[in-house]
């Protein structure tokens, strides 16, 4: 072989070189532009759509509150719109990853996220349909807790998901520069031959390929540790580096949007929390608060010093609860957090819903507490929020509207009564007020008649304030009254007390003063007849008076006949001036037994009155409405018996109550008598046995047990009510009665003598004083004056 051969074949051998390298140079080079385009069209946009799903994430979460909050039903109909938009977007988004899902990790991320995007918005559909309801607390209180741990979960996998991608994104350009370089070596190594024409060639393929992929990397690795997303990689030309140059600036530049998108929905979001007129925090492990809370809860409580302090100590320090109470409370935090969710509905009755909070100067804010658990998928709490609302003026705003409420409840009940028979009660239960001070003070330690008097009085005071159906005085009565009870029972804790018992007569005063007030302030009824008239005036009375003076004008003074009967007239009208009938007199007890017995389950019963002609004197009512108000309601109570039971034994659903007016042996009579089942003789000896009053083998008349009635502390009753069962009502009656030199009696009017129940009436006697016939008026007790007349005419 010749030198030229040689140098030929040489030649030939380089140019084989040559084309073998430029051979292999197009083929890694093809190679690496696929792997370039795979990256750049592949993985780089892959890349940058995983970070756009952190965006549309935020952007569901700024829709849904934008729902909650909605002021009105306008807006919650876009933010509904606008949150089918931003869900459909959401999972458009993730429907691009699932496709581009390049490892088991991201297939698993994937699906995992799809997952938790229909629990996500399911939790937004129950949170909606709350507010749609018009539950708005309840949303709120649902999104901060159901809806929140749901985004939490879905955050951390779309961040996991961008970060798998970004590191997919990294290998995939680091295993092409490396591809490139090695690329690269082999060609230079190859190409000893011809070294310079290979150092050209990988001079010119590092300046092409190499060297700007290394920048881009460089500048990539700069940008990711630095987090300055306003830099931007040089573009020398349009090739296939040149896009994926132009293809990762606009990555950074999508990324630096989204960043500012970011941060600028997250203060939103912060800026809602922080100006909700509402106060809400979580509590963690320990009993603490988490650092995130809303802003309002440093106004409620006046302290920024709220994050990481312990619960106990910043709600329920200083409150109106007590020790056993705040005990119950720390108790069940601790009982629910990392427990199961069935701990918390055990438990929630123990969390205070409401407390009293004293502030440092002293004022007391009135705090509503709402719980609520935070759990995760397996229903373990994580931590329980708690909402807290200042409710301080909304409490004194419903006080003073229950006080007015209450006021006009007593204008209703004031106007129900006539101004004469309200005044009157007013004055009687002032009296009866009165003789309890003057009792109070006079003993200083307890005395069973002492004790029995203030029991009496506040009986009745009582009976007549629920005959005219005042509410507020009966129940106020009625508390004091169990206090005189409770003096009188054996054992019982409570002592002679003069300051004690003083408080508690003030309230009553103070009760009936209150009604006297309103009925003269406000309703302007003072007094209790009309100005100017001394005595109660019959209906017709002024009529027959005008017409009796008619004729006293048109009589003949010379006839004696006319004269006389004229005389007649006017006295017989005079005698009936202030005097009532019975049925007037007892007007307002007749009216509350309807009542009374719908109280006691039982049918109303009819009342017969028969008064034989004769009324009552006027200042005799005061004494017979004390009296008959105990009677008629024991009537009612132990006599009648229930409709059920009257029914069996063939009698009528509904009672009668008889009252008979007479005079006898120089006594008014009014006797009261019903078809009930008559005196329990059998209980009331049992009774009088068990208190020591007789021996158990004695066996008086029946006569002598029915006295036992009479007796301070007596009552068949079984169970204590508003309504009997104090033992106060028969000795009150006969106390009233000796008062007016009167007495009352108990006549049997069946012959069962020894039965367990008599028939019976009760006969009530006051002086004839008080009685006025209305019938013969005319004749009885007037004075003889036909002898002066006589004179007068001769």
């Amino acid at each position: 072989m010749t030198i030229r051969h040689r140098i030929t074949l040489l030649i030939v051998l380089m140019f084989v070189a040559l084309a073998a390298i430029g051979g292999y140079a197009v083929y890694q080079t093809r190679s690496s532009a696929s792997e370039v385009k795979q990256v750049t069209e592949g993985v780089v946009p892959s890349a940058l759509a995983s970070a756009d799903l952190v965006s549309l994430v935020k952007d569901v979460q700024l829709a849904t509150m934008v729902l909650v909050y909605a002021p009105d039903d306008n807006i919650v109909s876009q933010a509904k719109e606008d949150l089918k938009t931003k869900e459909a977007a959401l999972r458009a988004a993730l429907d691009v990853q699932a496709k581009r899902a390049n490892s088991h990790a991201q297939e698993g991320l994937v699906t995992q996220a799809k997952e938790t995007v229909d629990s996500y918005f399911e939790a937004i559909q129950q949170t909606t349909d709350m507010k749609v309801q018009g539950k708005n607390e309840l949303a709120q209180a649902f999104l901060f807790a159901n809806v929140a741990s749901y985004r939490d979960v879905l955050e951390k996998i779309v961040e996991t998901l961008r970060i798998e991608k970004n590191r997919e994104k990294d290998d995939a350009i680091a295993g092409l520069n490396g591809k490139l370089a090695s690329t690269a070596t082999t060609i230079g190594v190859v190409s000893g031959v011809a070294i310079v024409l290979l150092t050209a060639i990988g001079m010119l393929l590092y300046r092409q390929i190499t060297r700007p992929l290394t920048r881009m990397q460089g500048e990539m690795s700069e940008i990711a540790t630095s987090q300055d997303f306003t830099r931007r990689v040089p573009v020398g030309r349009m090739d296939e580096i040149g896009h994926s140059v132009v293809a990762f600036n606009q990555m950074i530049e999508k990324i630096q949007e989204n960043q500012a998108l970011l941060k600028q929905k997250t203060a939103d979001i912060q800026a809602m929390l922080q100006n909700m007129q509402q106060g809400i925090l979580t509590v963690v492990d320990g009993g603490v608060v988490h650092e995130e809370y809303s802003i309002y809860l440093e106004s409620i409580f006046e302290t920024q010093e709220i994050a990481g302090r312990k619960l106990m100590d910043l709600i329920f320090a200083d409150t109106s609860l007590g020790a056993d109470a705040l005990s119950q409370v720390d108790a069940a935090v601790d009982a629910c957090l990392g427990q199961d969710v069935i701990n918390f509905a055990f438990n929630q009755h123990l969390l205070a819903s409401e407390v009293e909070k004293r502030m440092p100067d002293g004022r007391v804010k009135t705090l509503d507490l709402s719980w609520s658990a935070i759990t995760d998928e397996s229903d373990t709490i994580l931590r329980l929020m708690l909402c807290v609302r200042d409710v301080t003026e909304l409490r004194k705003l419903a006080a003073e509207a229950s006080e007015q409420r209450r006021n006009l409840e007593m204008i209703g009940e004031i106007l129900a009564v006539s101004q004469e028979k309200f005044q009157h009660f007013i004055d009687s239960s002032t009296s009866f007020v009165h003789e309890n001070e003057r009792i109070i003070r006079q003993y200083s330690q307890a005395d069973s008649a002492a004790i029995a008097a203030l029991f009496r009085n506040m009986h009745t005071i009582k009976g007549n304030a629920r005959t005219y159906n005042l509410q507020h005085l009966t129940n106020v009565v009625h508390e004091t009254e169990q206090t005189y009870h409770a003096l009188r029972e054996p054992g019982s804790e409570h002592t002679w007390d003069q300051d004690w018992l003083m408080q508690e007569l003030t309230r009553v005063r103070e009760a009936i003063e209150n009604y006297a007030r309103i009925n003269e302030n406000k309703l302007g009824r003072k007094g209790g007849a009309a100005q100017g008239s001394a005595v109660q005036v019959v209906p017709d009375a002024m009529a027959r008076i005008q017409e009796s003076l008619r004729l006293l004008e048109s009589a003949n003074p010379g006839s004696l006949y006319e004269l006389v009967s004229m005389r007649d007239s006017v006295y017989h009208l005079l005698r009936l001036l202030g005097s009532e009938t019975v049925d007037e007199m007892l007007s307002g007890v007749l009216q509350s037994l309807p009542s009374l017995a719908r109280e006691l389950g039982k049918e109303p019963a009819a009342v017969r009155i028969d008064d034989n002609g004769y009324r009552v004197r006027t200042e005799a009512g005061g004494i017979l409405q004390n009296v008959f108000t105990h009677l008629l309601r024991n009537s009612i109570d132990h006599g009648i018996e229930t409709a059920d039971v009257r029914t069996a034994q063939g009698k009528s659903a509904a009672g009668t109550i008889d009252l008979e007016v007479g005079v006898d042996q120089g006594m008014l009579q009014i006797t009261l008598c019903d078809d009930g089942r008559g005196l329990a003789l059998d209980r009331i000896r049992n009774i009088a046995v068990e208190r020591g009053w007789i021996g158990a083998q004695e066996r008086p008349s029946d006569e002598d047990i029915a006295q036992f009635i009479f007796r301070p502390g007596f009552s068949t009753a079984e169970t204590v009510t508003e309504v009997s069962g104090r033992g106060v009502g028969m000795d009150a009656v006969l106390e009233f009665l000796k008062r007016e030199q009167g007495r009352i009696e108990l006549r049997f009017t069946d012959d069962h003598k020894g039965a367990a129940f008599r028939q019976f009436q009760t006969v009530v006697c006051l002086p004839e004083r008080f009685a006025v016939d209305s019938v013969n008026a005319a004749l009885g007790g007037q004075p003889d004056m036909h002898l002066d007349m006589d004179k007068e005419a001769s």
